[in-house]
């Protein structure tokens, strides 16, 4: 299983470039998993990789952190001698991105949703964690974009990048390989973990519940689903985190009608009962409450 690293150390080792973090980075191991026929997980630190490699080239989604982009290569060189023709951004965060300044340097096409664009290609500034992130720069930009949808005709298959609004961030991708049931859902999935959802950059946990209620719908017991973070899994591991979802804002929403602050809200562990599955990853139960809980006070006030 993917080692998963504290949000917080990620935005600090991404924005000081120290020493420290480079010495985090010679630790990580990127572990390559087979999911069908040409298509592969590769996990090492921040968000899971997708790759299709064939005859006309390897597709990637999403490309982790700068310092790994040679442990990547080599993972890569290892699936196939073919080169790097495409790498898709899910979103912009930069443990999904890191990488694509690297890429671009060695000419691969980056793509992306429009708001992806906007965002790396301006300073930002994440409020859960009170970080500015510095605009990208330009070798590291997406060279296509699109606005609903993109879809690429590659290595036998058709591959399809479809955006769904106000998830995880404003600009979330998830990369379905139609002629394999297989997709890659970015961080609106994080897999056996409480999500994060950056309302300061368009996300909302109702867009979540949403978003993962429409590919419930579109997909089978047999679908591979590659997540942002954690392992591979299934219709069924996707419909129990839906259901958590749910729960969470079904305890929530009552405590936010009456008024409680999120001081309030946390005394009374409202989310116990969920803690001990959900509240490993980074982002840890009383974190979460704090990121969610103003987008569910503010629903509640419409």
């Amino acid at each position: 299983m993917q080692r998963i690293i504290s949000l917080s150390i990620i935005i600090f080792m991404g924005l000081t470039g120290i020493t420290s973090a480079q010495n985090k980075y010679d630790e990580v191991q990127i572990i390559t998993t087979k999911v069908a026929d040409g298509i592969y997980m590769l996990q090492g630190a921040g968000g899971n990789i997708g790759v299709s490699a064939g005859e006309d080239g390897i597709f990637m989604i999403d490309d982790q952190f700068s310092p790994l982009t040679p442990k990547i290569l080599e993972a890569l060189s290892i699936i196939s001698p073919k080169p790097i023709k495409f790498i898709i951004n899910t979103h912009w965060h930069f443990d999904h991105t890191g990488g694509n300044e690297n890429l671009g340097k060695m000419g691969v096409v980056i793509v992306a949703h429009d708001n992806v664009y906007k965002r790396l290609s301006t300073d930002q500034f994440m409020k859960d964690f009170n970080r500015d992130v510095p605009a990208a720069p330009k070798a590291a930009l997406p060279m296509v974009s699109f606005n609903d949808e993109a879809t690429f005709h590659m290595n036998g298959l058709h591959i399809l990048a479809r955006h769904y609004a106000h998830s995880h961030t404003d600009g979330d991708s998830i990369i379905f390989f139609k002629n394999k049931n297989v997709i890659h859902m970015g961080d609106i999935f994080f897999n056996g973990h409480y999500p994060y959802t950056d309302s300061g950059s368009g996300g909302s946990i109702y867009g979540m519940i949403d978003t993962v209620a429409d590919i419930l719908r579109q997909i089978d017991d047999t679908t591979k689903i590659i997540p942002g973070h954690g392992p591979l899994a299934n219709k069924q591991d996707l419909q129990h985190y839906h259901d958590m979802m749910v729960q969470v804002v079904d305890l929530l929403a009552p405590l936010a009608k009456k008024g409680l602050s999120i001081d309030e809200a946390t005394k009374r562990n409202p989310l116990k009962d969920l803690n001990d599955e959900w509240g490993d990853g980074f982002l840890k139960p009383d974190m979460f409450l704090k990121i969610i809980y103003p987008t569910i006070q503010a629903h509640n006030k419409k």
